[in-house]
């Protein structure tokens, strides 16, 4: 599996980077080739007197190369310049990526949960699946909040194609997972699967699956809004990693905001695997 991660440069990145642990995680679901990626933003000029910004971010990746290389992985660097999450996307598919990757900082000092543009933007946009590394803020030598990426894992389902996709991550996350939590939450509009099934039964047939893979699985089905259900869970259940599908949306209504996935994304505490629907010939 190749995967492209997206770095800024800056100490949270690092540590999110050079974090044997995570690295060991990712090898483990089947990825052998690293894309780094760092883009100059449009607005930083090259011509900053004293300062060549390409030539130091080829250095700070040459760095975190040897790392990534030391524990048996293939690495490639991208500098690149443009908006971010599109220069991103772009290399995503130009290598034909399994997995994007973005560190994103936990709460801020004022205890507001917040997530950067580039984040945003990319959790809008990704046509691969998208992991969110969640990055302790307001520390000087900020941390990964959890280590063990995909160990206890939260997969929050609607039953939807989209959801049925996420699902199917764990065909490679299996390798790397010990427990699971499915999850599923009625609403009045939405309160279960088509037909006659039973919500608990789904989800007893879908912990099967997990169980014959190894993963111990549990099941949940809840009652209220699906975004506070769902980070209810999560402070519950304590995953290292919450798995959930992306709706498919327009060009245009992706640009706005209140899906439940973004939503998730910037409220959670942990990592979060946002899967988007499946491309189109």
């Amino acid at each position: 599996m190749k995967a492209v991660y997206a770095t800024d440069l800056s100490a949270a990145s690092e540590a999110a980077i050079e974090t044997e642990t995570c690295l060991d995680c990712l090898g483990r679901i089947g990825v052998d080739e690293l894309h780094l990626v760092t883009v100059v933003p449009d607005n930083v000029h090259a011509g900053t007197p004293g300062i060549d910004h390409v030539k130091r971010r080829r250095r700070t990746l040459e760095r975190y190369q040897q790392v990534i290389e030391a524990v048996g992985l293939g690495v490639e660097t991208h500098v690149v310049r443009g908006t971010p999450h599109r220069r991103i996307n772009g290399i995503a598919e130009s290598i034909g990526a399994d997995l994007s990757i973005v560190g994103s900082r936990g709460k801020s000092p004022l205890e507001n949960r917040l997530i950067g543009s580039t984040t945003r933007n990319l959790a809008r946009t990704t046509v691969v699946p998208l992991l969110v590394n969640r990055i302790e803020r307001g520390v000087d030598e900020p941390q990964l909040v959890e280590k063990h990426l995909f160990e206890r894992t939260l997969y929050a389902t609607d039953f939807s194609e989209n959801a049925d996709r996420a699902f199917e991550s764990f065909s490679y996350l299996h390798h790397a997972t010990q427990e699971a939590t499915l999850v599923h939450v009625q609403t009045e509009t939405s309160p279960g699967p088509d037909g006659d099934d039973d919500p608990e039964q789904r989800l007893a047939e879908l912990a099967g699956r997990l169980e014959e893979w190894g993963v111990d699985a549990t099941t949940d089905v809840r009652d209220g809004d699906p975004v506070d259900e769902i980070l209810a869970a999560e402070t519950e259940y304590e995953p290292t990693t919450t798995l959930l599908g992306s709706r498919g949306r327009s060009r245009i209504r992706r640009l706005l905001l209140g899906s439940v996935s973004e939503s998730v994304i910037a409220n959670a505490d942990g990592n979060v695997l946002l899967v988007p629907p499946g491309r189109t010939a």
